[in-house]
């Protein structure tokens, strides 16, 4: 067994080299403001000035704001939606939840231009209907709202699996011990759905406080700022701070953690199961009179969150010009010719893009299996640091990353350096996107228990060929559902790609960024709507290639 514990070192060394290293130079770039010159001198000598700046303080309660109003949005829109899909029978089910998990699927920055585009003045919103929500829409409330339109599948989704998941034949029950239809769902059916409800909310903050490409296209029209933002031009905007962007990104990954912590406390001790041993009545009830006015929600939320955005984002790529409106004599392929033109610098894009994401999927599907394989079957106090390692990545938000491997990489010290290549951009889409795996690989394993492996040790199987053709095959489904969603993430990712591409190669997300700030607004949105339809296909295969995997497992069982 000498090559298992050899997982423990080498699953540590992956960790620190593409987390905890990037994650040091932060917090030691935020002490010693010379860092990047090579010298310790003069630790925290710019931290009064940092602090004292009111812009930080301004930026901090912006992001607070911001956040905390899009998860209020988001619960306010998800859970209702999310509770009556559970326990009743909506018309036409299936097809609200593909078309709600569009938007979760959209980029942001590429729904914030959509919104921009449908209701700015002039825009489609009035040449159709002859109004516009220009001031709502560049203010803190549309901000909010176009963010929570993008986010609140999350809470849609989480919260009617869970409520599903229970039925209400126990809200039934207190029902004919005299508690009320609202009490039995407050007191029954809401706290079973708890955990659920709490980890897809600190998913909504965590993306809202981390997200740049809405604040940037929408927010800082209305003259709203956030931390992401602020970190990106203390290292854009000459001079370049690097010291204010190590503190603003400290801050930043300090709001996340508290985020994830708050949310660990309020349902550690708190969450309710059921101990019956008996099997839950799960199907669903009918809605009787209440079924045109909850069709009729649904179509509401859907046309606003999906049909609405997406309408924008097809009308920009098939019209020749802006000017030109929504007219027949508009209408143009001109937008597509040019990007797939021979030479284009689209296909450039594209080709960078997909080689980058295809790297990605393979790197932290084969680090995420071999990290969850190592948490439940290594024992040692090892793997408790290891465990509490894989946490790290969750905290840290997609520009925290990107400060960090400058600050690492960047120094004048090192012999040699990925910085400026296309290997510094790969290890921060590892870092971001690892988690995906490893949470699919440690449920599989999770499911399949230790008996085939025991079962091949005794039987004088070695350990790395147990792995190869035993643990290996078991687990290949969820890991590849996984690698899928990361791919799909990878090749559309921004904030990273803004900060660490190498000069003179572009991903598919900066190619479109950079059309949409030359102006070139119908070409972005073409290669916007070839990145959508992607990013939709390779998330049905994942979760066709996960279900396969379910029904393996419940056959093996």
């Amino acid at each position: 067994m000498r090559a298992s514990r050899l997982l423990i070192p080498l699953c540590t060394a992956s960790l620190g080299l593409l987390v905890a290293v990037p994650l040091l130079f932060i917090l030691l770039q935020a002490v010693f403001p010379q860092l990047a010159q090579g010298s310790l001198a003069a630790p925290l000598s710019h931290l009064s000035a940092t602090l004292g700046d009111p812009v930080l303080l301004e930026l901090t309660g912006n992001t607070l704001a911001l956040g905390v109003a899009v998860v209020l949005v988001s619960a306010l829109i998800g859970v209702p939606l999310g509770v009556l899909r559970g326990l009743f029978q909506v018309p036409f089910a299936r097809m609200w939840d593909l078309l709600l998990l569009v938007p979760f699927m959209v980029p942001p920055y590429i729904a914030a231009m959509g919104w921009i585009l449908l209701l700015q003045p002039g825009g489609y919103a009035q040449q159709i209907l002859g109004i516009h929500l220009g001031p709502l829409l560049f203010s803190f409330a549309g901000v909010v709202l176009v963010m929570a339109l993008n986010l609140f599948p999350a809470v849609y989704f989480a919260v009617s699996r869970a409520v599903a998941s229970s039925g209400s034949r126990l809200a039934d029950v207190a029902q004919i011990f005299g508690a009320s239809r609202w009490r039995a769902f407050v007191w029954v059916t809401l706290p079973l759905a708890l955990p659920a409800l709490g980890a897809s909310l600190l998913l909504v903050f965590a993306s809202t406080i981390e997200e740049y490409g809405t604040p940037a296209v929408l927010a800082s029209n209305a003259g709203f700022f956030v931390l992401v933002t602020g970190i990106e031009r203390r290292f854009s905007d000459w001079p370049v701070d690097l010291p204010g962007a190590a503190l603003l990104s400290v801050i930043l990954m300090g709001l996340a953690m508290t985020a994830w912590l708050a949310q660990r406390w309020l349902t550690s001790g708190r969450d309710y199961a059921t101990s019956t041993g008996k099997p839950t009545d799960v199907a669903p009830r009918p809605l009787g009179a209440w079924r045109w006015p909850v069709l009729l929600l649904f179509a509401t939320v859907v046309a606003s969150a999906t049909l609405a955005p997406l309408f924008s984002v097809a009308a920009t790529a098939f019209t020749g010009t802006l000017s030109g409106g929504l007219s027949p004599d508009n209408l143009s392929l001109r937008h597509f010719e040019a990007l797939f033109s021979q030479g284009s610098e689209a296909l450039s894009a594209l080709a960078f893009s997909f080689s980058l994401a295809t790297a990605a999927a393979l790197l932290t599907g084969m680090l995420g299996a071999l990290i969850a394989y190592t948490v439940l079957r290594v024992p040692g106090r090892a793997t408790a640091v290891l465990d509490a390692m894989t946490m790290l990545p969750n905290a840290m938000p997609g520009i925290v990353v990107a400060v960090g491997l400058i600050l690492a990489w960047n120094q004048p010290w090192l012999p040699i350096t990925p910085y400026n290549t296309w290997v510094l951009l790969l290890m921060a889409y590892a870092c971001l996107l690892l988690p995906y795996p490893l949470r699919y690989a440690h449920a599989a394993l999770r499911q399949l228990g230790q008996n085939l492996e025991a079962c091949a040790f005794v039987h004088g199987v070695s350990f790395t060929r147990t792995l190869r053709h035993v643990v290996l095959p078991l687990v290949a489904p969820a890991v590849a559902a996984a690698m899928l969603l990361v791919f799909a993430i990878a090749s559309r990712e921004l904030v990273a790609s803004l900060l660490l591409a190498p000069v003179g190669t572009q991903t598919v997300s900066l190619f479109i960024w950079r059309q949409f700030d030359q102006g070139s607004i119908g070409q972005g949105m073409a290669m916007s709507l070839v990145t959508i339809a992607l990013t939709c296909a390779l998330v049905a295969m994942a979760h066709g290639l996960n279900a396969w995997a379910g029904r393996r497992r419940s056959l093996r069982a």
